[in-house]
């Protein structure tokens, strides 16, 4: 179109803009190839027409968002970029303050409660000139759900709406996937960025404890609380990494690293890597589903055909892992809620009421005890990945099972091996490894070195690249 006032000089971009990788937007719109409101019209349209079948929103602030998109757009034509995410959407669980928004956590207990500020993760991805679309569907309190007893539905799998999107980053998975918005924040204390990036097909990282800030966001669990980025591929995610790391003072978990260059080494391919491959966890430990277990053979051989040295690590047990990080959990957990669940326990749906109360009956020799044993299993995996550059392993060991079906959703929850990475604070990023016989995402889990999420970048890119994964997605629309 020819530019007019108020306008952005723009050439036709390819695709539906609903699909557009976070970085393809913000280079178009850079280049004033792209407008900022368009971008934003196009999500909002999407959101009109999927989100009643997804409920990934709790609140959309779409007048909001659409003025931002405004703003940017007169910033842009005026050569003013406030940052390399400048005009981009993104979506919020509702665990993480947005200024003027409400932060109900997905709970009839906080249903009024409205943020004064923006947490520091949501400070940073606008000053890196993101605009927020609204607040997402988490699982009450990140730990109970899905559920049907609370003020909100629960969000759904976009591959198939009758199926569960994993939790508790619900709607932050769901909508990423459908393309609702191309970036959105989660969080993860037993792999709740990674559950629903692996049933809903994204990349999800849950980064080293402490790299990124968690003031502004309400806890579950202190000692194994992350915020992570979800978008739908590896490039993007380490953009929105390098924009939401850093060290906060104001965090007494904030670690005190510098923030990487994330994608610096992201297309140097897999030729030299020493890759462990766990095959334990998804073997003896908690046998996948068949077709979980031939996807990561697969993603396992493609690495070494790409010159990738495979390797097999053995660590503790899937059910030592769980163990302490319940202990752990739940005894954090407790503490939190302790005051409401005396007071007013008939406000909490039924699932985060009966999880959250089981910290009631731990002690502190069992919150000793897990967390002399944590401290034994960070170093036999910093011993692991001494001798190997990333480990390879299971995420979930099923596919999506169906929203509806409380028995199914029971059995296949803790059949993970996401947890051991909260219990050692390593990073440790979820992605799709291929798609089910019923069209359902399978996943595969890499893990890295403290700190290293650069080369967890490398080998997911590599592997993304042979595969496609990111140009796959959801029939739904």
């Amino acid at each position: 179109m020819n530019a007019g006032a108020g306008q952005v000089e723009r050439h036709r971009v390819e695709g539906p803009l609903h699909f557009l990788s976070v970085t393809t937007a913000a280079q178009a719109i850079a280049a004033r190839e792209l407008s900022p409101v368009e971008l934003m019209k196009a999500h909002l349209d999407r959101i009109a027409k999927l989100d009643p079948k997804l409920n990934a929103f709790i609140r959309l602030d779409a007048e909001a968002a659409l003025q931002a998109a405004g703003v940017a757009e007169a910033e842009a034509t005026a050569g003013r970029l406030r940052g390399p995410l400048h005009g981009v959407p993104v979506g919020i669980k509702d665990i993480i303050d947005v200024a003027g928004l409400g932060t109900t956590c997905h709970s009839k207990v906080l249903a009024d409660n409205v943020a004064t500020s923006d947490a520091v993760c949501v400070s940073k991805l606008r000053e890196a000139g993101a605009i927020v679309v609204g607040k997402l569907s988490t699982h009450e309190f990140a730990i109970g759900g899905p559920s049907f007893d609370l003020p909100w539905p629960p969000a759904r799998n976009p591959w198939n709406p009758d199926h569960h999107p994993g939790g508790s980053s619900s709607g932050s998975g769901s909508g990423v996937a459908a393309g609702l918005f191309p970036m959105a924040l989660g969080t993860d204390t037993g792999g709740s960025v990674r559950n629903p990036a692996s049933c809903c097909g994204i990349v999800g990282l849950k980064p080293t404890y402490g790299l990124v800030s968690r003031r502004g966001v309400f806890p579950l669990s202190f000692t194994l609380d992350h915020i992570g980025p979800m978008t739908r591929t590896v490039e993007d995610n380490a953009l929105m990494l390098e924009t939401i790391a850093g060290h906060d003072a104001r965090d007494p978990g904030s670690a005190a690293a510098p923030n990487g260059h994330y994608r610096a080494a992201m297309d140097r391919g897999a030729r030299g890597l020493r890759v462990g491959f766990v095959r334990h966890f998804h073997e003896t430990d908690m046998p996948a589903e068949p077709e979980v277990a031939a996807a990561l053979e697969n993603v396992a051989q493609t690495l070494q055909t790409m010159g990738a040295d495979l390797r097999d690590i053995r660590l503790p047990s899937l059910g030592e892992f769980s163990a302490v990080n319940r202990i752990i959990l739940q005894s954090e957990a407790w503490s939190v809620h302790a005051r409401w669940l005396r007071e007013r326990p008939g406000d909490y749906g039924r699932l985060a009421r009966r999880r959250l109360m089981a910290g009631a009956f731990l002690n502190a020799g069992d919150y000793v005890a897990a967390n002399r044993r944590r401290s034994e299993m960070i170093a036999d995996i910093n011993a692991a990945l001494a001798e190997v550059d990333v480990l390879l392993c299971a995420s979930s060991m099923d596919p999506a099972c169906r929203i509806d079906r409380p028995d199914d959703i029971d059995r296949t929850y803790t059949r993970q091996a996401r947890t051991p990475f909260n219990v050692t604070g390593h990073p440790a990023l979820a992605m799709m490894a291929g798609l089910s016989s019923t069209g359902l995402p399978l996943s595969v889990q890499f893990v890295g070195r403290y700190f290293d999420e650069a080369m967890l970048f490398r080998v997911a890119r590599a592997w993304e690249k042979a595969s496609g994964v990111d140009k796959k997605h959801p029939p739904i629309g």
